[in-house]
């Protein structure tokens, strides 16, 4: 469940896959035990499949034990949670990353960051101290809230390293330092605009969410020799999700966002529709239980974004219109798929915020 995919920093034609050990629903309650695992994989003959060239291994991502007393009433059982959940594995502009949910010292369930060279048989690189060698647990401007996830690094145009930890109600974002602190909300300049710009292109329906990662991209092709990235054409590129209840049925629509690299970091754009991955059914459904009439409900499979990356080998945080994405997404809670698709594909229809 839950898969990222970026391209392996050697083998050429080889990606690599992480994911959340799926546990089948009979063994949910039976167990408190969480882990991620991750495999070098490889296309296909028809390159319509990518898997696993091995049997995947555990990322050795330790557990954690926070304050049990902050995971009350319908949230104690987090403080029994051992091991990561739902883990996000990324390119910044230079190194990888993995930030992924886990038991929390300053609320009941928080976000966590690692290199994530130190988790995988990464090759010969330098691994410093600064770059999160050792596991350290992100923080955010208070209020905190319960349990905490989806929070998701960006970069400026300086190469500064900010940490996003929501979207909606307001946007709340920060800079984040080494040891996982961050300075004040900054987002707090442009928050009525912000707001105003997302509920003109998303329906009032359900909730917003965070969904991937972030990736920076410049609004023309590579291939067009008179394409220079500069302030007035390169933003942050990331994904939400608009959640809603179809029955008992959840539904996701993911939407682009692009905002500014640099102060205020305003959005700039907004999905004017949400994006459909091809393959994904509409079904109807019978409602069950008991405050239920049996009605039949027209639902969509439960496809959810979790990660995007740049497909090429050697790309890592920057990229164009005619570069080739990855999206990677859950399927049901049982299941994980991903799509690659031409960056400018995946914009087209923007909303934009001025």
């Amino acid at each position: 469940m839950n898969p990222n995919i970026i391209p392996h920093p050697g083998l050429l034609d080889t990606w690599i896959i992480t994911a959340q050990l799926y546990k089948p629903p009979s063994a949910r309650t039976a167990s408190v035990w969480y882990a991620e695992l991750v495999c070098d994989a490889a296309f296909s003959d028809d390159k319509r499949v990518l898997s696993c060239l091995e049997p995947p291994l555990q990322l050795p991502i330790p557990a954690t034990f926070g304050d049990s007393s902050k995971c009350l009433g319908d949230l104690s059982y987090f403080s029994l949670s051992v091991g990561p959940h739902d883990a996000r594995v990324f390119y910044g502009p230079e190194i990888p990353y993995t930030i992924y949910g886990s038991n929390s010292f300053f609320t009941c369930f928080g976000q966590w960051i690692s290199d994530f060279r130190i988790l995988v048989d990464w090759g010969l690189d330098t691994i410093n101290e600064h770059e999160f060698r050792q596991s350290r647990e992100l923080q955010r401007p208070m209020p905190w809230n319960s349990v905490e996830k989806n929070w998701f690094l960006f970069w400026d145009d300086l190469g500064q390293m900010f940490l996003h930890h929501e979207i909606t109600p307001a946007r709340v974002f920060s800079k984040l330092e080494l040891d996982g602190s961050v300075g004040p909300n900054l987002a707090l300049t442009t928050s009525a605009s912000d707001q105003e710009c997302l509920k003109r292109f998303l329906p009032e329906t359900g909730k917003i969410h965070q969904a991937t990662n972030s990736l920076a991209i410049t609004l023309c092709a590579r291939s067009d020799q008179f394409c220079e990235p500069d302030a007035t054409n390169t933003f942050v590129l990331f994904i939400i999700q608009q959640k809603t209840i179809r029955g008992i049925h959840p539904v996701y629509e993911p939407y682009v966002v692009l905002m500014r690299r640099s102060m205020p970091f305003e959005i700039y754009a907004v999905s004017s529709k949400p994006t459909w991955i091809f393959g994904r059914s509409i079904r109807a459904e019978k409602s069950e239980g008991n405050s239920f009439t049996g009605l039949l409900e027209d639902t969509s499979e439960m496809l959810y974004l979790t990660s995007i990356s740049w497909k090429s080998h050697g790309q890592k945080y920057h990229g164009f219109l005619d570069d080739t994405l990855f999206l990677a997404f859950g399927r049901e809670d049982s299941d994980a798929g991903g799509i690659d698709v031409k960056a400018g594909d995946l914009l087209t229809e923007l909303g934009t915020c001025a």
